[in-house]
């Protein structure tokens, strides 16, 4: 029962303010709905008594005829009280969600990221980057962009922020993304609709892999002409029965129908669970694809999938077919209630005539079914994008460059920091063939920063806002090697699991497209005699392929590339000052090779006494 989008308001508050103001309304439009519920909910009861009693009083005069006359009458009277009471009750609901979604949008600005779904099924150890920098699990990108409802949403968003896209396809996205990022009042009532449906975690794409399957019907002629001659007449035994007529008719119907559901027992439930696995999602989809089709959109993106959702039979909206669907599988709920199950079963083949009618729709129309998910699950991840950017005004969209491995950013922040004041930093690297050494002392901030050009990179290739004042990229395969554990299931120990992790990272730089690595202290699980001989190997040979980046180390001498590599490395550091016992760090990136270290400090704050000798400090 979905109800009109958010009139447009143009943005002249922050966001912040916006989501602040849009909970109030929504917990007072909720209160005032919740109220009339109520009120109707009166009504109904005082309906009913009030029926309840007249019928009752025009039997006792023996009026039979005005007593049915008022009993027709109020039956109808009291089928609109409730879909009234439901009308209104899904309104109250409506509003509740709205203001949830504002409360989400709250949090996710002051980083409070815990409730929301971190998507840790799409972690996989062996991806170029999603473990390292933190695109899935606790506190992650997922957390921060998803406003997906459907699993299928999920998996549409989680593919694009796992694999860059072209540059075509980016820019498509982006044109989407600022048509609808404007109205934030369509983008919570597409997500608020879907809501209404919460048991969205079935994978859809078994549902549609299973009505390819051989119908039920195709080698049962048979069954299908007894669906229309058996019901009828176990009614009219029934009847028969009620006149007085005996019940060996009714009996023998009974058995007869009891046997075939019987007989089909595993059909029967194989429909059900399929069919009920899925209710909620289609019934989320119709909502949310009849407000997307009754917009005129102007982005290619957007014109290009509403175009696709009247492709079907005879231009019929793919809402339509979709409500259709949900209509046929929600026929199936009845098995939810026992009694009232048997009693249509074994009265009127009920699972049998759920099944016919499936099977009809999956003829007609099944085939086209996969688009039309995946349409919607599409617009999900776009509307995970737009919201995003609405809720980051200061986020840049991304230019995406035509020159080879391009990264040049000002004012570049990690978007999972949220400090009142992000530190931000500006960088910038063009071509192939480049890497920045970056030096520092611990907790300097070398790590953040490494992640925080990953993790632009990996928003900007997917379409979204980056956490940037500017920011062009051009598009690369993303690599990293921040995070090497050991493995005791597989006798891998830290450093082999390094080694791994970097032979892969030379093979995929082989292949010809271009490469972005972001290397966090390599090697660390050796010498310093070994670790600085492997990473200088590594950098040049690295300089030979399509491949640019950064590496971020403790070890000084790495530093010594830039003499050997002039004018392909450059050197970069991140400063900290003692003063007293207190360690101050500026977290902002200098040229140059640092020259201040805290390790020996660090150690003294720990309890552990360390001889002064201050030109030996390391860090």
């Amino acid at each position: 029962m979905p109800v009109p989008a958010t009139d447009f308001r143009p943005l002249t508050v922050p966001p912040a303010d916006v989501f602040l103001e849009n909970q109030a309304v929504h917990a007072a439009r909720e209160q005032h709905y919740a109220a009339r519920h109520q009120a109707v909910a009166w009504l109904r009861v005082v309906a009913f008594g009030l029926s309840a009693f007249g019928v009752y009083y025009l039997f006792s005069l023996g009026q039979v005829q005005g007593a049915f006359a008022l009993l027709f009458v109020a039956y109808l009277v009291f089928l609109l009280l409730v879909r009234w009471h439901g009308s209104v009750g899904y309104l109250r609901e409506h509003h509740r969600l709205l203001g949830e979604l504002n409360h989400n949008e709250t949090a996710r600005l002051q980083g409070k990221l815990g409730s929301f779904d971190a998507g840790l099924r799409y972690l996989d150890a062996a991806h170029p980057y999603a473990a390292d920098l933190d695109v899935f699990g606790a506190h992650s990108l997922f957390q921060l962009l998803n406003r997906a409802t459907s699993r299928l949403g999920h998996d549409w968003l989680a593919g694009w922020l796992l694999a860059p896209a072209p540059a075509a396809t980016v820019r498509e996205r982006q044109a989407a993304v600022a048509e609808l990022t404007p109205d934030l009042g369509w983008q919570q009532e597409w997500q608020a609709r879907a809501r209404h449906f919460p048991r969205q975690d079935a994978d859809p794409r078994q549902f549609t892999t299973w009505l390819r399957q051989p119908d039920f019907f195709a080698d049962k002629g048979w069954l299908k002409a007894l669906l229309f001659v058996l019901p009828p007449l176990a009614v009219a035994t029934v009847v028969l029965w009620l006149t007085g007529n005996g019940a060996g008719p009714l009996l023998i119907a009974v058995v007869v129908l009891g046997s075939l559901n019987a007989r089909f027992q595993k059909a029967r439930a194989d429909y059900f669970q399929h069919s009920m696995a899925m209710r909620d999602a289609l019934r989320a989809y119709h909502d949310q694809l009849a407000l997307f089709e009754a917009r005129t959109w102007q982005s290619p993106m957007l014109l290009r999938l509403h175009r696709s959702l009247h492709a079907a039979e005879n231009g019929t909206p793919a809402s339509r077919l979709i409500g259709q669907l949900s209509s046929i599988v929600g026929l199936f709920s009845m098995r939810e209630s026992p009694a009232i199950a048997v009693l249509a079963n074994n009265l009127l083949l009920w699972d049998f005539f759920c099944m016919w009618r499936l099977e009809g729709w999956k003829r007609r129309l099944g085939g086209q079914l996969d688009a039309m998910l995946e349409t919607g699950a599409e617009l999900e991840a776009l509307v995970s994008l737009a919201g995003f950017q609405f809720a980051n005004t200061s986020y840049a969209v991304p230019e995406i460059s035509a020159a080879t491995l391009e990264f040049t950013a000002q004012d570049l922040g990690h978007p999972l920091i949220f400090a009142a004041q992000r530190i931000r930093n500006d960088f910038s690297t063009v071509g192939a063939g480049h890497t920045g050494v970056v030096t520092g002392s611990n907790m300097s901030g070398k790590s953040t920063f490494l992640r925080s050009v990953g993790l632009n990179m990996v928003l900007a290739l997917a379409g979204a806002a980056a956490c940037a004042r500017q920011l062009r990229v051009s598009p690369a395969q993303v690599y990293t090697a921040m995070r090497t554990q050991d493995n005791l299931a597989e006798s891998t120990s830290s450093f082999y699991a390094e080694l791994k992790r970097l032979r892969l990272l030379l093979e995929l730089s082989t292949t010809g497209e271009p490469v972005f690595y972001l290397l966090d202290e390599i090697l660390k699980g050796t010498n310093s005699r070994d670790r600085h001989r492997g990473a200088r190997a590594l950098v040049h040979q690295l300089h030979q392929r399509p491949a640019s980046g950064l590496v971020s180390t403790h070890d000084l001498e790495l530093a010594s590339l830039a003499d050997e590599l002039p004018g392909s490395v450059v050197n970069y550091s991140f400063n900290s000052t003692i003063e007293g016992d207190e360690i101050r760090f500026d977290y902002h990136l200098t040229p140059g090779v640092c020259r201040s270290f805290n390790a020996s400090k660090l150690m003294q704050l720990m309890g552990i006494a360390i001889e002064d000798h201050s030109d030996e400090n390391e860090g």
